[in-house]
């Protein structure tokens, strides 16, 4: 996510599709959220979040925000004043709902992960490009598959458990925000740094290896009216449950 849309200049050139793209997921999150609240909160049809499909859908909406964050990374002139900022935003989200709706509160979500991935691969990103960008995001995508089932207490690959982690990693609820939560943690919005850094620096190598194989131009087309979302997604993101939420108040 880009706080301000001028992430993706790069000289005199704007990779639109990276907007119009990061607009498609906008819009997808708004739905997925309209229809959470609608079947879920409103009661229409609580077993709806259950369905295979709705989970690919949630699944995708995410996967597509925190890859796009990481290949945007490459643009950025300060990853870490910018990571700062969507931290910032991400613990306003954290009042914000431990005060309207304690039993839906988020804890480490989606925005504190994207601030503290542009934080740390910042830091790191002169010695992440000493590796190639293929091998990068390849290594990336295994690391982000094997410590998927983190939560869970197992390291494995996707369901598949290898390995057990030692129950005291889990035992303290501070440590949450790395992917070892508590019994006790429960969070409406959930995004610990391990696995999802992974993917983020999935991301950012993959720009790496478009820019390698002079596949950039192909990002400098716009898909009209995505891409004026895409630029505003924070700002959607941050506003959306409020505006859904006042609308089916009046309307239900």
């Amino acid at each position: 996510m880009n706080p301000n849309g001028k992430a993706l200049l790069k000289g005199n050139k704007r990779y639109y599709l990276l907007d119009s793209l990061r607009g498609i997921s906008t819009v997808s999150m708004v739905a997925f959220h309209l229809c959470y609240d609608i079947f879920m909160m409103y009661g229409l049809n609580t077993s709806w979040y259950f369905y295979p499909m709705t989970a690919v859908w949630e699944r995708s909406i995410c996967v597509m925000f925190i890859l796009l964050s990481g290949m945007c990374l490459n643009f950025s002139g300060n990853g870490i004043k910018r990571g700062v900022l969507l931290n910032l935003a991400g613990f306003a989200v954290t009042c914000v709902t431990v005060i309207a709706e304690p039993n839906q509160a988020v804890w480490f979500g989606v925005l504190n992960l994207i601030g503290c991935s542009m934080m740390i691969v910042s830091v790191l990103s002169d010695n992440l490009k000493k590796i190639s960008p293929l091998s990068g995001a390849l290594i990336s995508l295994l690391l982000y598959a094997v410590s998927y089932d983190l939560q869970k207490g197992c390291v494995g690959f996707f369901g598949l458990d290898i390995v057990k982690l030692p129950d005291f990693l889990y035992s303290c609820k501070y440590l949450a925000f790395l992917g070892f939560p508590s019994s006790d943690f429960v969070s409406a919005d959930y995004f610990p740094i391990i696995p999802w850094i992974f993917l983020f620096t999935a991301g950012f190598y993959l720009w790496n290896f478009i820019a390698q194989k002079n596949l950039a131009k192909y990002f400098e087309f716009k898909i009209p009216l995505f891409d004026q979302i895409g630029k505003y997604s924070l700002w959607i993101y941050l506003a959306h449950q409020p505006v859904i939420m006042g609308v089916l108040m009046l309307i239900m």
